[in-house]
C-alpha cells in the first residue's frame, strides 16, 4: 500500500496483503496496519489499483470495512476483487471500473491509468500529476513484445511523460537482480506443446490461479490434442469463471468440463488445471500427492506439469510435494529449465529502458526484498541519477518531495496486522511467542484444589502434560514434579502467602527450574488453583 498525499488531500496505491511465514503460527493472511489512514480518513480521496494479485487487493475486505471510499481499477481487477468483497459480506457499490488510457480527477490529484505487462491481464501503471510534480508508481511489470492478448505496454505514453517532465519514479524491482529480459509469456506454450506431445495419459497443470495467460495457453494445446479441461480449486474456479464471463479467456463450447466428468473420457483426452504450484498444504495438488483428495487420484503414467517457481520459502513444501507425486508413479515436469513457467518481473535490460523512458527526477525502488530494492537503486546510479537522488524506503516511513527536493521527513504509524480466522489485530507478538513456546516445548497444566475458608490443600497437585513428555513413559518424572509443587505450597503457607497470583508464581517458578534440570526444556506452565 502506497500512500500520495498533498496537504489534506490522499490517495492510496493498492492494499495488498502477505501470506505468514513460518514463524507465524497459525496465522492466515497479514495485513497492512492503516491506523495512519484512520486518524485522517476524512482526507482519504480514492484507492486505485495496479492489477488483481492478492498482494496488490487482497487486504481491501479488511480496509473498506473501515473506509469508505471509491476504489477505482479495470474490469478484471475489480471482477476478482468483488468476488473477494462478497466472500466477506462488504459491500462493492464503490467499485469504479477504468480502462487502461483513461484519466480521472480525484481531488487534486489527476490520476493516469497506462497499460503494462504482467502475468495477469488488465494490469496498469499509474500517473500521477499532482500541484508539485508527476509520480509515476508502474505497479507489478514486464515489457512483453508478444503478449498473449495481444496488448503490449504503452511504451509511448512512458515517453511522453518523460518528454514533459516526471518528479518521481516508483519501479518494480522484484526481478532487478536478474540480468537481461524477463522471456515473453507466449514461450511457455511451446513448453506446453513439447509436454502435451511426449503425456501418453493424463496431464495435470498447477499454476496461480490469477495466471490468466497461462490459463489460457494450457486450454489452447488442450484444443490441439483434442483433450478436454477441467478445473481444480476454489481459487482457480473463481478466476475462471470471472475470465470467461468477462472475455479475458477464450474457449470454445464444451472444451471445460466438470471435475466430475472427467471419469467420462479416456485419461488420454484429459488436462486438468490445478491450483497448488507453491505446495501449500491445503491445496488441491499437495492433497492430490498425499492421496487425500476426494476427486481426483494420481495414478502411474499420468504428467504433473509444475508451471510456477518456488516463491522464496516455500521451496521445501514444493520439493516434498514432487517426491510424494513421483512416489506415485507420475512424470514431473518442474523446474525453469523446462521452459514450462516465466516471470511477470521485468529483468535489468527492462528496467533500464523504463528509466530512459521516464527520466524521473527522483527514484523511489518498491517491490521485492530489501537486496531487490538495493539492486534496483544501483542500476539507477548506472545510468547516471544522482545517489542523493535514490531513496530506498521502509514500511512507514514519509519521503517529501518539491519541485527540486526530496527529503525523508519522518515516520508514520505501520507493520503487520494479523488475521487469524475471523480475529483481525486481536494476535500479536505475545500471542505468537505463546504459540512458540508451545510448539516447541509444549505445556504443562496443574491443578490444585484448595479449601475456601482454611487455604488447606483438598485435592492434588494433579498434573496434565500436552506436548512435553508422554506421561505414562515418565510416571517418575511426574511424581517428582507433583513434590516439587507441594514444596512450593508448603513455602507459601510457611510464609503466609494466600493470594493466588503469588502461589502461582511460586508453582510456576519451582516446577519450571525442576523441569529445566531435568529435560532441558522449558513447557509453558498453567497452574490453575479452583476453591472448595
Amino acid at each position: 500500500m502506497t500512500v500520495i498525499r498533498y496537504e489534506d488531500e490522499i490517495l492510496l496505491i493498492d492494499s495488498g496483503l502477505m501470506f505468514p511465514d513460518e514463524e507465524m503460527l497459525g496465522i492466515d493472511l497479514v495485513i497492512p496496519d492503516i491506523t495512519y489512514l484512520m486518524e485522517n480518513q476524512e482526507k482519504v480521496k480514492a484507492i486505485v489499483l495496479t492489477h488483481g494479485h492478492e498482494d496488490h487487493i487482497g487486504a481491501l475486505p479488511y480496509v473498506l470495512k473501515q473506509l469508505n471510499v471509491p476504489v477505482y481499477g479495470t474490469r478484471l481487477t475489480l471482477g476478482i476483487l468483488e468476488g473477494r468483497l462478497k466472500e466477506n459480506n462488504v459491500d462493492s457499490s464503490m467499485l469504479q471500473t477504468v480502462n487502461a488510457g483513461d484519466k480521472i480527477n480525484i481531488g487534486c490529484f489527476t490520476v493516469g491509468f497506462i497499460r503494462v505487462n504482467h502475468s495477469i491481464p488488465d494490469a496498469v501503471g499509474i500517473s500521477i500529476k499532482t500541484p508539485v510534480g508527476m509520480v509515476i508508481h508502474t505497479g507489478d511489470f514486464k515489457l512483453d513484445y508478444t503478449p498473449i492478448d495481444g496488448q503490449m505496454t504503452d511504451f509511448r505514453r512512458f515517453s511522453d511523460l518523460g518528454n514533459n517532465g516526471v518528479l518521481v519514479l516508483m519501479a518494480d524491482s522484484t526481478n532487478a537482480e536478474r540480468d537481461g529480459h524477463t522471456p515473453s509469456e507466449s514461450t511457455v506454450g511451446l513448453s506446453f506443446d513439447k509436454a502435451f506431445h511426449n503425456a501418453r495419459s493424463r496431464i495435470i497443470v498447477a499454476t496461480f490461479s490469477s495466471n490468466v495467460h497461462r490459463i489460457q495457453q494450457v486450454i489452447n494445446t488442450a484444443l490441439r490434442y483434442n483433450r478436454k479441461v477441467a478445473v481444480l480449486g476454489r481459487s482457480m474456479v473463481n478466476v475462471l469463471n470471472i475470465s470467461l464471463e468477462m472475455g479475458y479467456i477464450d474457449a470454445p463450447e464444451n472444451t471445460i468440463i466438470d471435475i466430475d466428468e472427467i471419469n467420462n473420457y479416456p485419461m488420454e483426452q484429459i488436462v486438468i488445471i490445478t491450483t497448488g504450484s507453491q505446495g501449500e498444504p491445503m491445496s488441491a495438488l499437495t492433497r492430490m500427492s498425499q492421496s487425500d483428495h476426494r476427486k481426483v487420484g494420481i495414478v502411474p503414467g499420468d504428467t504433473i506439469i509444475i508451471s510456477a517457481t518456488p516463491i522464496p520459502g516455500n521451496e521445501k513444501m514444493v520439493s516434498r510435494t514432487v517426491d510424494n507425486l513421483m512416489r506415485l508413479g507420475a512424470n514431473v515436469v518442474y523446474g525453469r529449465e523446462n521452459g514450462i513457467h516465466v516471470s511477470g518481473h521485468a529483468a535489468q535490460e527492462e528496467l533500464k529502458l523504463m528509466h530512459n523512458l521516464v527520466r524521473p527526477k527522483f527514484f523511489i525502488p518498491v517491490h521485492g526484498e530489501y537486496h531487490h530494492l538495493v539492486r534496483h537503486a544501483k542500476l539507477a546510479q548506472e545510468l547516471g541519477m544522482p545517489k542523493e537522488n535514490i531513496f530506498i524506503a521502509d514500511n512507514g516511513q514519509v519521503l517529501e518531495f518539491t519541485k527540486d527536493s526530496g527529503t525523508v521527513a519522518g515516520r508514520v504509524t505501520s507493520g503487520r496486522v494479523l488475521v487469524d480466522g475471523l480475529g483481525v489485530g486481536d494476535v500479536g507478538n505475545i500471542v505468537l511467542r505463546d504459540r512458540r513456546q508451545l510448539s516447541q516445548d509444549g505445556i504443562i497444566i496443574v491443578v490444585v484444589t484448595m479449601e475456601k475458608e482454611s487455604g488447606q490443600i483438598v485435592a492434588g497437585p494433579d498434573i496434565v502434560s500436552r506436548g512435553f513428555v508422554y506421561v505414562r513413559e515418565s510416571e517418575d518424572l511426574m511424581n517428582v514434579a507433583k513434590e516439587r509443587v507441594n514444596e512450593a505450597l508448603d513455602y507459601c503457607e510457611g510464609e503466609g502467602i494466600t493470594e493466588w497470583a503469588a502461589l502461582k508464581s511460586n508453582i510456576r517458578d519451582a516446577l519450571g527450574r525442576f523441569l529445566f534440570e531435568q529435560t532441558r526444556r522449558r513447557p509453558m506452565i498453567l497452574p490453575i488453583i479452583m476453591e472448595v
